[in-house]
């Protein structure tokens, strides 16, 4: 026996030895990381989008911009600016502790161990149609068109703003009445 062939049946024998079990898999390419989730959710809402939680993302993104743009708004709202700091702080807290979770969660069912419910889509390319989305964005591009390019004032938008809560309000309250009026059929 020449020393090749010494060497190659070591080899073998030492690769059998670690080729044991299960074949060596790298860590899956679809893990997040708690640590960058709430590293991002210090900007609310982007750590629930970076872990796959596009609409949660987004509306804590409006939600926080709602607030931050009412803090910096008008002098009226100044009794109430207390408790809107407040809001926010807790509102930051609750961003980064969720995504935290949430990644942690989304790796813990990727590995099979806990079940929760991922995210529909994971890519953002695909949109979606949405009535009422799509009808909120031509509002608000006629509006701040007839702004920009024709110099309408925006005024009136000051003692009118309330309006739009109110119809987003009496939306899903419509929405939940029809889907109440919707009842599943049970087999017989």
């Amino acid at each position: 026996m020449n020393t090749t062939q010494q060497l190659s049946g070591s080899a073998q024998q030492g690769s059998e030895h670690f080729n044991q079990g299960a074949p060596y898999r790298g860590p899956d390419p679809r893990r997040k990381s708690p640590f960058y989730a709430g590293l991002l959710s210090l900007l609310p809402g982007l750590g629930q989008v970076y872990v796959g939680y596009y609409k949660k993302g987004f509306g804590n993104i409006i939600v926080a911009a709602t607030i931050l743009s009412m803090l910096t708004g008008s002098e009226s709202y100044q009794p109430y600016i207390t408790g809107d700091i407040f809001f926010l702080i807790f509102f930051l807290l609750y961003n980064v502790i969720d995504a935290v979770r949430r990644a942690a969660l989304y790796n813990l069912t990727l590995e099979g161990i806990e079940q929760i419910d991922l995210p529909d889509d994971l890519s953002i390319s695909v949109l979606g149609g949405s009535y009422l989305g799509g009808a909120a964005l031509l509002v608000f591009g006629i509006i701040a068109l007839s702004y920009t390019a024709f110099g309408l004032s925006l005024d009136w938008l000051n003692e009118w703003w309330p309006l739009l809560p109110i119809g987003f309000g009496g939306y899903l309250v419509y929405k939940a009445w029809l889907d109440a009026q919707v009842k599943p059929t049970t087999e017989q």
